[in-house]
């Protein structure tokens, strides 16, 4: 018998006990973060980005 620690132990009951979670874990990840990136789109974003001034929460010049 080989030694498995009490988190191996809680997440093996809780896939037995809930047989869809890896398949919800596998969507909500590839809605998160298996993106495919549009290099061309990335670029265009990046090229219209607009400057931000040093401070932006200063609405006037102070006197």
């Amino acid at each position: 018998m080989t030694y498995e620690s009490e988190i191996t132990q809680f997440i093996k009951e809780l896939k037995a006990q809930n047989p869809e979670l890896e398949r919800k874990q596998r969507d909500g990840r590839a809605i998160w973060w298996d993106k495919n990136l549009d290099r061309d789109e990335l670029e265009r974003q990046q090229q219209a980005r607009v400057a931000q001034s040093g401070y932006v929460y200063q609405t006037q010049a102070k006197e």
